[in-house]
């Protein structure tokens, strides 16, 4: 939320990324996946579906991905890295980060598409197993991995578990010391790059849960009279282990990031600390993953760089880096996943009760202003990213046009909690009433993933289209299914 968007509770101040009023039956198609559009009466539509067809079919509320659009981001991904890192290291491997979004279909789709799946839990690695993956495409990152598991990731054969802290090293290499079996390990490391995002996002300082230090010596072990690093610690551990088979280094600077600098700084971090380990114990470390975190447009003023400029920015950096220390690049991976899945989703809504509230505005003392409140028939429930971090998203009038005033409005949930915003400040026509169908773009990230049945609500269904045609991927919850838990009498 922006200082702005607290100024404009009577559309005094207009935020560049609100709408004038002839603007209200457009959509910003960064913000949208390739094949939604408005249809002939104004009804939004994706791969010709209106969405009044998927209200009556599945209800509201309702995440609605296009399939095509997923493969199709998956592809410029995949695609983009590769050309741009083929004279360096023959290519890049992307790894789709599942926590973004996933289900069993997803995964599929991400196998299908040549990309890998990387993982947080035993959960994650459930989907994984029942979408049939095989172990060598999947990486499990987590800062408190179980032993259960480490277990399953050793069973399953994983091409890499991500370790999180000299601790967790040890536990991975004792559990696969008992098995008799050597573990696929990669160290993340704290970059100490400030990334230009919310702080809840923000994954590469020194001050959070996340990586190993390259500068504390709090968790550090001594080594010949000194006391090293966390990351150096690390680093002796895993050469020095019998179970460990150690591939290199990982970092991940935050997300929703738009500007190039912080991640190329960490690239540069990450392989001069790559050189300095290799130097150090006259070993190669044949992979290095510079992480994700690229930027989506959630509204209109949001500008994501497309694949293909990052991909290249990235690949000189690592290329001149490498040159400057005189090392063969690793094999580099990214793990995009609110940049591919994002913007393939919008969630459905119908909106149910309007009200309007006089708020007070800057302009001087007892200065007011209407603010309306439009009501949908979900919320925090199936889109928890507003109350967690103030993230901003759009909103249209989905099921017709309109050629009415706007009005700004602000667009809530229905649950207990005044917290519970779906969308702070958007112009919607003045005559939204109760019925019409709201559509919320960029819903594919983190929304379904981090639903909840706050106030004992059902989760929504997730509907992937394809060819004119949509089919449940994710049935959504009963009542029946909440109960189900409950062993009371």
């Amino acid at each position: 939320m922006t200082d702005t968007t607290q100024e404009i509770a009577g559309a005094q101040l207009a935020p560049e990324w609100l709408p004038a009023a002839g603007d209200l039956n457009e959509m910003v198609p960064a913000m949208w996946a390739h094949d939604v559009e408005r249809g002939p009466s104004g009804e939004v539509t994706i791969s010709g579906i209106a969405v009044s067809e998927l209200k009556a079919q599945f209800g509201t509320p309702l995440f609605v991905m296009s399939e095509d659009d997923f493969r199709a981001r998956a592809r410029t991904f995949k695609d983009a890295f590769d050309e741009a890192f083929k004279d360096i290291c023959g290519g890049v491997d992307v790894y789709y980060a599942g926590k973004a979004f996933l289900s069993t279909e997803v995964a599929r789709w991400v196998d299908s598409e040549g990309l890998r799946l990387d993982t947080c839990s035993g959960g994650e690695l459930a989907v994984a197993q029942r979408a049939g993956l095989t172990g060598e495409k999947l990486g499990l990152h987590g800062n408190n991995k179980s032993a259960a598991e480490i277990n399953r990731a050793l069973d399953m054969k994983l091409g890499r578990i991500v370790v999180d802290s000299v601790h967790e090293l040890a536990r991975v290499a004792d559990i696969a010391a008992a098995r008799g079996e050597k573990a696929n390990v990669m160290l993340r490391l704290t970059p100490g790059v400030h990334a230009h995002t919310h702080e809840s996002i923000a994954t590469a300082h020194e001050d959070q849960k996340f990586g190993l230090s390259m500068v504390s010596t709090v968790d550090g072990v001594s080594a010949n009279g000194h006391v090293l690093s966390a990351a150096e610690s690390a680093a002796k551990l895993a050469v020095d282990s019998q179970s460990i088979n150690f591939l290199g280094f990982h970092g991940h600077i935050g997300s929703q990031i738009f500007e190039a600098e912080g991640f190329e700084i960490a690239a540069r971090k990450l392989l001069a600390f790559t050189h300095k380990i290799q130097e150090k114990y006259s070993i190669t470390l044949p992979e290095l993953d510079l992480g994700g975190g690229y930027g989506i447009a959630y509204t209109a003023v949001d500008t994501p760089r497309p694949a293909a400029e990052v991909a290249a920015a990235m690949a000189a950096v690592v290329r001149g880096t490498c040159a400057e220390l005189g090392m063969a690049a690793p094999k580099i991976s990214i793990e995009p996943g609110r940049a591919i899945v994002g913007s393939t989703t919008f969630t459905l809504y119908e909106t149910g009760t309007l009200k309007t509230v006089q708020v007070e505005v800057d302009g001087g003392e007892d200065v007011t202003a209407p603010r309306r409140y439009v009501s949908v028939d979900g919320g925090m429930s199936d889109n928890a990213r507003p109350v967690l971090y103030e993230a901003d998203y759009s909103a249209v009038l989905a099921s017709r046009s309109s050629h009415e005033a706007p009005a700004l409005s602000r667009v809530v949930g229905k649950h207990c909690e005044s917290g519970d915003i779906v969308v702070r400040d958007v112009y919607l026509p003045n005559d939204v009433a109760a019925g019409d169908l709201l559509a919320v773009p960029g819903t594919g990230a983190y929304c379904w993933a981090l639903a909840s049945n706050y106030n004992y609500v059902p989760r929504p269904p997730v509907v992937a289209v394809k060819n004119g045609a949509a089919r449940l991927i994710v049935r959504g919850e009963t009542e029946d299914d909440l109960l189900a838990r409950d062993l009371g009498a």
